[in-house]
């Protein structure tokens, strides 16, 4: 998906309705935006009647504009006693609002509550998906940032009710063009509606085409009839198999490996309702790299805004959400992350990439030396990128929040030194059992997500079809200074080549090393050394005196080493993507080469891969497998959900003529 800068919309405000100069049309009709959203959109649709005793109801909204059929949709499911268990309210919108003019857009709101909500939960403006949770999650606001055009193909959603909005056909045809209407077709449900205030001819046909019948109602409030349509198509073409939920829904779920992944997964899964268990094969959660003592979340930035700064930005947009929903919880959370250039020269060429890209300053700055130095607390002598919404936490913490949260839910249970030696599925209960060692079972469910990296690399070579993962297990040396012999306390985390960042009682976390199939357990002197240096690189004013790699290990043979740090081991892959989603269970006869076409063993998932960015990736990446479980809007597009498939490597192999 190619991703386009995001230009707020121009909104006049000095009529009794809002008007949108760029189109020349009113943003709703004069009689109220919240009486023609419950005429046309939940009347038109049977809302809420429709919605009584489902588990999901699923909207999708062609313009989101003011926000106004949202929020009257949301009032409605609130007064509703009979309201399905879970709304999710998906919208694209080309041209959305800044948060002040959403504010003013909502200061005579008729539900000023729920207004406020939306205001303060409204994200940066960058072209993604955003999936914003009220009501505890229960009503969930996924906003699609960007063209339609390019949006709808991309969504991965099972939709029980269309609200076709937009300013008028002939003012904004883009909206209503054929490619628009037919994704409708695409992405219904069986049983699914319809509504939209235009009655024109090629709307009507549009959804014809799409598999819809489609009827005029009289209209009220000056319009002589809206259109409502019934999706009822002749044929329809079977889901791809990579896209297939497990039927019938999952109600229980193991999960081997309580790190970040799996604890992230335990949260997401319990929230849908799933019984949970977690087996965890040490005598504690985090044993790995996710039991550091202080970690980074952040996203990025690349000139042309690939797959991977994508999906890192989505991820790290979803982490900031994620943790400011949770920070009474947690212990320490610093707000802030300073990512170094490398030399005073580069502020123009970061500027200017900056420029191109359209990102907004609530996700990314580019500030000089001084204005860098000012947040460091430090001289850097060099420039740096400033995410606002990065940080950094304690992910042992991080793990006990989840996990804790998680245990509130009925079912959860979390079982320490239990490692899974096997797994085995019975196909007439469709039923996965977790095997020891000696082949007893551990214990069984309808679903079973994979989180802990190399260590089950064994699990996943059995179950997967395809050619053999290209795991790599990376051994990382950590290292810490007490605040007595640290050279400064940051004011936020500076990363670069290395990282470093000051824990809450002075003590300075950095490194770390990177080195592949390494088993050693041990704190190594060379490595700390190399931490040393890479300090001394990253804080060159902080750290003029520290010595170099090679002298501190001629300083350190054979005596104790004078630093404290630790050992963990990440998971990656080469092409440093994660691994999420249903494990193949064999190559497809036919296009082969594409991810989506591989059958799947039901229920049989992974996470993992998260190599150096746990804490930025974990919630994304447990939201996809929840939705892939239960059958909710993937959090993501398809492409990048395909870029992190774990069919992708057969895919790739295919393409290659393997």
């Amino acid at each position: 998906m190619k991703t386009a800068p995001i230009v707020p919309a121009r909104v006049d405000f000095s009529g009794a309705v809002p008007h949108a100069p760029e189109f020349g049309d009113l943003y709703h009709a004069p009689f109220g935006a919240f009486e023609q959203a419950r005429l046309v959109f939940l009347a038109g649709n049977g809302l809420p009647g429709r919605w009584a005793g489902r588990t999901r109801f699923v909207v999708l909204e062609t313009g989101f504009g003011l926000g106004n059929n949202f929020l009257t949709t949301w009032a409605a499911w609130r007064d509703d006693p009979s309201r399905c268990e879970r709304l999710v309210f998906l919208s694209v919108e080309k041209h959305p609002l800044t948060r002040d003019d959403l504010a003013r857009a909502h200061a005579a709101s008729p539900v000023p509550e729920l207004a406020a909500q939306l205001i303060d939960a409204w994200p940066p403006l960058t072209p993604n998906l955003h999936a914003l949770d009220f009501e505890n999650g229960r009503v969930r606001l996924m906003l699609a940032l960007g063209d339609a055009r390019d949006w709808l193909p991309e969504l991965v959603a099972s939709v029980d009710a269309f609200f076709l909005d937009g300013f008028a056909p002939a003012k904004n045809p883009e909206l209503w063009d054929e490619a628009v209407l037919r994704q409708t077709g695409r992405l219904a449900a069986p049983g699914a509606t319809a509504a939209t205030w235009s009655v024109a001819r090629a709307v009507r046909d549009g959804l014809a085409a799409a598999g819809f019948q489609v009827e005029k109602r009289p209209g009220t409030g000056g319009k002589w009839a809206t259109t409502v349509a019934t999706f009822a198509p002749r044929h329809r073409a079977p889901e791809p198999p990579g896209r297939a939920r497990p039927h019938p829904a999952p109600r229980d779920v193991l999960i081997v490996g309580a790190g970040l992944a799996g604890a992230a997964c335990a949260r997401v899964l319990a929230r849908e309702g799933l019984q949970v268990t977690v087996l965890e094969a040490g005598p504690t959660p985090a044993g790995q790299a996710s039991g550091n003592p202080g970690g980074l979340f952040h996203g990025t930035l690349h000139a042309d805004d690939g797959v991977h700064a994508r999906l890192n930005r989505a991820a790290a947009l979803a982490t900031e959400r994620e943790l400011r929903r949770i920070a009474p919880t947690l212990p320490w959370l610093q707000w802030g992350l300073l990512r170094v250039e490398r030399g005073p020269q580069a502020l123009d060429d970061m500027r200017g990439l900056l420029d191109r890209s359209g990102l907004p300053a609530a996700y990314i700055q580019a500030l000089d030396a001084d204005a860098a130095a000012a947040l460091a607390k430090v001289p850097l002598g060099r420039p740096a990128w400033h995410f606002p919404g990065g940080g950094a936490v304690s992910p042992p913490a991080l793990v006990a929040a989840w996990l804790a949260e998680a245990a509130r839910r009925p079912g959860f249970s979390l079982r320490h030194d239990t490692a899974v030696a096997g797994l085995q599925r019975d196909d007439a209960s469709g039923r996965w059992a977790a095997l020891g060692a000696d082949g007893t079972t551990i214990a069984t469910a309808d679903a079973v997500v994979l989180c802990g990296g190399t260590a089950n690399a064994q699990l996943m070579a059995d179950w997967s079809a395809g050619p053999a993962w290209p795991w790599i297990s990376q051994r990382g040396q950590l290292s810490t200074l007490p605040r007595d012999r640290s050279p400064c306390v940051l004011g936020l985390p500076v990363a670069g080549l290395g990282y470093a960042l000051s824990l809450p009682d002075g003590t300075m976390c950095f490194g770390a090393s990177a080195d592949a199939g390494d088993p050693e357990p041990q704190l190594r002197a060379a490595d700390q050394a190399q931490n040393l240096a890479r300090l001394a690189e990253l804080l060159p004013d902080a750290l003029g005196h520290a010595p170099t790699a090679s002298t501190t290990v001629d300083a350190l043979e054979g005596d104790p080493l004078p630093l404290a740090g630790r050992v963990g081991w990440r998971s990656l892959v080469p092409d440093r993507l994660p691994i999420v989603g249903a494990l193949p269970a064999q190559a497809p006869a036919q296009r082969a080469e594409q991810v989506r076409f591989w059958p799947r063993h039901p229920g049989l998932m992974v996470l993992g891969a998260l190599g150096s960015r746990g804490i930025t990736s974990a919630t994304l990446c447990a939201e996809l497998i929840a939705a892939q479980l239960t059958g909710a809007p993937w959090p993501i597009e398809a492409s990048l959900a395909e870029a992190v498939d774990p069919a992708r490597f057969g895919a790739k192999q295919r393409r290659s003529g393997g």
